[in-house]
């Protein structure tokens, strides 16, 4: 598989290409079988697909789940002004504060993704992110200067840097800015699925500008995914979901901007403080979506070399990672999910310090 120029268009719609749903049309019935929602949320297209069509009340649906990631977005947005931001102002202060209800839980998911990841996921490093550019709607450089890297990078925060005492928090540290991009899109997710319980919705799917996660299984058939080839506009594979299952990927696609040349995106390695080298796309399939969203972030971190063994630190056994040159890696455990859609070797690798098999 070779590389491809970059695909255009907004992040919105790239996002909603990613992840073509494959559903139970034209299988059973002549007519399709789910009933669909799509509405602008979190900063992207929300689609929602109910099954079986016609079984639910769509307005009401839409309301309920419209408002609560409003909410969401509103409570956890990390330029916009809002409860996290007024937790930013508050922690770069060093003085302590009582934290807002809505931000608490990301706060210590953080830190316990950091600590899982021994800091190659840190969300205490918005400034970092800001200074490329990226604490915007719209990203653009130009991107920091060497010697604003280096002096971020001397001292860089960590979550660790909070103090909690119940309710109240004091930073530690004059740099710390928390930026929850990097998983709070699984937790709205998994927040969303919960909702829909509660309103009697017993299989669908709740897809958030491509990351995703199933409920319910229709008629035992699994939810059938696609996955688009990150350097074309061609679909990659077709990889099966059951229910409860969540579908992640991080891609060097997603929000980015060129400057002099060079393709700038947004997943940061803390470790240069410079965008992530070797990984195109990270896609990870687990049962816990805030997991999976901070893990394909990792492994796209991590890169080519590291990522079976952040998988395995992670406990992560279904992965599928594209790398820049146009290469494919996988686990064995991903490898019986996937079906791939173009000819392609690839090479497995299980999650863990082992090398993995031969290319196939």
């Amino acid at each position: 598989m070779k590389p491809r120029p970059l695909p255009s268009g907004p992040p919105a719609t790239l996002w909603l290409l990613l992840t073509v749903l494959l559903l139970l049309s034209a299988c059973a019935r002549e007519g399709p079988d789910t009933d669909r929602l799509a509405f602008q949320a979190l900063g992207t297209l929300v689609d929602v697909t109910l099954y079986p069509a016609g079984a639910h009340d769509l307005p009401e649906i839409e309301s309920a789940l419209s408002e609560d990631l409003a909410s969401m977005h509103a409570s956890w947005h990390a330029w916009e002004p809002g409860p996290l931001g007024r937790t930013n102002q508050l922690l770069a202060q060093g003085r302590e504060f009582r934290a807002p209800a809505s931000v608490l839980p990301l706060i210590e998911r953080a830190r316990e993704l950091e600590r899982l990841t021994d800091g190659l996921f840190n969300p205490a490093l918005g400034r970092l992110v800001a200074a490329w550019g990226f604490h915007q709607d719209e990203p653009s450089g130009p991107p920091p200067s060497e010697e604003t890297l280096a002096a971020m990078l001397a001292d860089p925060p960590r979550m660790a840097d909070i103090e909690r005492d119940g309710m109240r928090l004091r930073g530690g540290h004059p740099g710390l800015q928390l930026d929850f991009g990097g998983f709070a899109k699984g937790v709205a997710v998994a927040r969303s699925l919960g909702l829909l319980t509660e309103l009697g919705v017993e299989h669908a799917i709740v897809n958030a500008g491509g990351d995703l996660m199933t409920l319910g299984q229709p008629t035992g058939r699994p939810w059938r995914i696609g996955l688009r080839d990150p350097r074309g506009a061609g679909v990659l594979a077709a990889i099966s979901l059951g229910p409860g299952e969540a579908l992640f990927s991080s891609g060097d696609y997603e929000r980015g901007y060129e400057w002099e040349g060079r393709r700038i995106h947004h997943v940061i390695d803390p470790r240069s403080g410079s965008p992530s080298r070797g990984i195109a796309s990270a896609t990870v399939l687990h049962g816990d979506p805030a997991l999976a969203d901070a893990a394909a972030t990792t492994l796209m971190i991590a890169g080519p070399q590291q990522w079976p063994a952040y998988a395995g630190r992670l406990g992560i056994d279904h992965a599928l990672l594209v790398l820049t040159d146009g290469s494919v890696e996988l686990t064995p455990a991903m490898e019986d999910r996937v079906d791939f859609r173009q000819d392609l070797d690839y090479r497995l690798r299980e999650p863990g310090p082992a090398t993995g098999q031969e290319p196939r």
